[in-house]
């Protein structure tokens, strides 16, 4: 257990050069599948092109499946993690697309590649870029993940599972229907305690009473800054804050946290001097498979089947 704790910490800080982009994710709603499973795993003639909505110009540009479930894969999973846990990822991107393409089902286009929406996406070629030397290297482990597990995709109950992710959980996931409602019987909290062994687990965000006050002006009207304004913090069971009160008014923990800017909505709070310090555990919305707990597992030999059912519980792979 030493030597692997050892070693992780020193990946981390390499690890976090390419952070996922999906852990800012704060979309408060999930896809719903409405198709019901019939034939997984085997690739299908209207599953071969991806029709992605370009956010940064509106267009809409095709990509081969396997290229546009690499160019997600290499968005919003370090490429140094473990193939397994890249296998983990490739299934529940995969298995997201699905949901979206059947929800835009009336739109000119399948997905987008905005990760505040749906998940980020990146060319091939915009991948290799940003690995530099290590391109070759990085795209051919990718390459080989996806190619492995192409096509398989997350099911509950026959149908397409909403396969969240997220980048550090606080050491347990959150439930679903804590944080955005609804009934997602394997969205649940789960154990994720290895993801307290990331050096960016913790975080930290100071702010001036003054500087509360204006990027906290979209959501609540703060009076005096002389005195903390903020009580009442309320947390769901896994500890992300549900509501608090910001001078008498209650607002929730992921519009304070989206306000900030935090890092996740596990966050304390200390005032002191006219100045708050708020503390952060973990990064994203911790809903789903942590991507870094995906990476830990894989790492004690799980494999990508046991990550996914471990995060997604009583789902099957099909």
């Amino acid at each position: 257990m030493k030597t692997v704790y050892v070693t992780t910490m020193m990946i981390t800080a390499i690890l976090m050069l390419i952070l996922p982009l999906s852990a800012k994710n704060t979309a408060q709603s999930l896809p719903v599948s409405t198709t019901p499973i019939v034939n997984g795993g085997e690739a299908e003639g209207s599953l071969e092109e991806v029709r992605v909505k370009i956010s940064s110009t509106g267009e809409i540009a095709t990509f081969s499946a396997e290229d546009y479930i690499f160019g997600v894969v290499a968005a919003e999973m370090p490429a140094l993690y473990e193939e397994e846990a890249l296998k983990a990822q490739t299934v529940a991107a995969y298995t997201y697309y699905l949901l979206q393409k059947d929800s835009n089902a009336d739109e000119d286009y399948d997905i987008t590649d905005d990760y505040t929406v749906d998940q980020a996406f990146i060319t091939p070629d915009a991948a290799r870029k940003k690995w530099g030397s290590g391109a070759d290297e990085y795209e051919a482990k990718i390459r080989s993940a996806v190619n492995e597990v192409l096509y398989e995709r997350v099911t509950f109950g026959g149908e397409l599972a909403a396969t969240v992710y997220h980048a550090i959980s606080y050491g347990v996931t959150e439930k679903a229907s804590d944080v955005w409602g609804g009934e997602y019987p394997y969205l649940i909290s789960v154990d994720s305690s290895w993801d307290k062994l990331h050096d960016n687990y913790l975080s930290t965000v100071s702010l001036t009473a003054e500087e509360l006050k204006t990027k906290l002006s979209s959501i609540a009207e703060i009076g005096s800054t002389e005195e903390n304004c903020i009580s009442n913090i309320v947390c769901t069971e896994a500890g992300g804050v549900k509501t608090l009160d910001i001078s008498g008014k209650t607002v929730s923990g992921s519009d304070v946290r989206s306000a900030l800017e935090l890092r996740s909505a596990n966050f304390s709070v200390d005032f002191k001097d006219g100045k708050y310090t708020f503390t952060v555990k973990g990064y994203g919305h911790a809903i789903g498979m942590s991507q870094y707990g995906a990476h830990y597992m894989a790492m004690q030999g799980k494999t990508y089947r046991d990550i996914l059912l471990h995060y997604y519980p009583g789902c099957k792979i099909e």
